[in-house]
């Protein structure tokens, strides 16, 4: 081979090591991120259901590693940003379909009505989701739809809606105040019946939810806002698979979770950064990202520069080793920006490889970036492949550390000249109403 060609791959190789042996001491420490994760994805986290008694026990642990740090609380004196919610949990639900009674996952009911009674004389509108139709956009368009809806699901999707019964049937959360919703079932069938009858009742409770939120107050500009985030919550205990039930979460999110934390020990010890700061671990998104929404609705969207939502970096992207993709890449200039401060290493950000997933508006960072705010998810989830997410499987054994720390290291050092107050990141596109 020849050295002009040799070259360029040599360059490549030693600036990727270079990346890692200058930034490794000074941003992470392996031992630090490995506690973190052991800590967030254990068996006595209970897998951090969102209603569990064991989400209190990761929101402390993440306070007690923000006070640790030296973070100032986001508000008042606790690190837990509280607020409250009604849970609707789910007594009872069946289907009659013509004569014949429906197994429970063959069915899901969306519903916050204390009861319903349908049958074919009732006034919901009959739709269809079609074989060979994007399951996932057509779930999500009728189950936002402002009607009563019950929905004929082809039997090519009978996966689909056994894997969202187990996040939609058990439990919901709406406002403090339950109010009339739309009700949605789908029913796994390809014919509508002649006659049947919908039964479901639910039992409404007030419950108090918490974010987990940390401050580095800016030196110059201390009402520009950098919010670094991720979700802390998963989806708790499942059907077993074998003798486990427990459903860790080590890639979503303690991944994400663990790398907010190490980037608020980060900073901290650099002491530079003339943006505030806000480090939070929201709650609730697996369940309708209550807590970003929460957040995001009590704040001033024009204070915030740029949001870093970090979501499952826990094993190389679609493009390898050093990379991570940001949803939404196209939106704004925040990509672009922190990509010239990597200049010399070997880390590339990409623009997200899913867009048929809508991923930009699925996640954590969607709220603020609705109202304007160059607010991006980061992520190395293959999620058309990952045969381990919201199972039991995901656990630490699976996961990548050295991809968690790369992740990390390029997020730290690519957020520097907006945290320093060097770069602003331009604006998204505000959703119309």
């Amino acid at each position: 081979m020849k050295l002009s060609a040799l070259l360029p791959s040599l360059l490549i190789f030693l600036c990727g090591n270079i990346f890692s042996q200058q930034t490794s001491a000074q941003i992470v420490e392996k031992s630090y991120v490995e506690k973190l994760l052991n800590t967030l994805a254990s068996d006595e986290m209970g897998g951090r259901h969102a209603f569990s008694p064991h989400i209190g026990k990761a929101a402390d642990f993440i306070a007690h590693e923000f006070n640790q740090i030296g973070l100032q609380p986001y508000q008042g004196n606790d690190f837990r940003q509280t607020f409250h919610m009604t849970k609707i949990s789910r007594q009872s639900a069946s289907i009659q379909w013509d004569t014949k009674n429906l197994a429970a996952e063959t069915f899901l009911i969306i519903s916050n009505e204390p009861e319903i009674q349908w049958n074919e004389k009732s006034a919901a509108q009959i739709k269809q989701i079609k074989k060979g139709e994007e399951f996932a956009q057509k779930f999500r368009e009728l189950a936002q739809a402002q009607e009563d809806l019950i929905v004929l699901v082809d039997p090519s999707f009978a996966s689909f809606i056994t894997r969202y019964n187990k996040i939609y049937s058990r439990e919901n959360i709406v406002g403090n105040t339950p109010s009339k919703g739309f009700t949605k079932v789908f029913v796994i069938t390809e014919d509508l019946a002649k006659s049947f009858k919908i039964n479901c009742t639910n039992k409404a409770d007030k419950i108090e939810l918490f974010n987990v939120a940390g401050v580095i107050p800016g030196k110059s500009k201390p009402n520009e806002y950098v919010v670094f985030s991720a979700h802390y919550d998963h989806i708790g205990i499942i059907q077993p698979n074998g003798q486990d039930s427990i459903a860790n979460g080590a890639d979503d999110d303690a991944s994400g979770t663990s790398a907010v934390i190490s980037l608020a020990k980060y900073y901290k010890g650099l002491n530079n950064n003339e943006r505030t700061l806000i480090f939070v671990a929201f709650t609730a998104e697996e369940i309708g990202m209550y807590g970003s929404k929460y957040f995001s609705n009590n704040i001033d969207p024009d204070a915030v520069i740029a949001m870093i939502n970090i979501e499952m970096i826990g094993k190389d992207s679609k493009f390898g080793p050093n990379t991570l993709y940001l949803t939404g890449y196209e939106r704004s200039n925040l990509g672009d920006l922190m990509q010239k401060n990597l200049k010399n290493t070997a880390f590339q950000f990409h623009a997200d490889p899913y867009p048929q997933q809508n991923l930009f508006y699925r996640s954590d960072n969607a709220v603020l970036a609705a109202l304007g705010v160059p607010a991006h998810t980061f992520s190395t989830s293959q999620i058309d492949k990952d045969t381990y997410y919201h199972t039991v499987k995901d656990e630490i054994s699976t996961l990548d550390l050295n991809n968690i720390i790369s992740s990390i290291e390029a997020i730290a050092k690519g957020a520097e000249g907006i945290v320093k107050g060097t770069q602003t990141p331009n604006r998204v596109e505000k959703l119309k109403d």
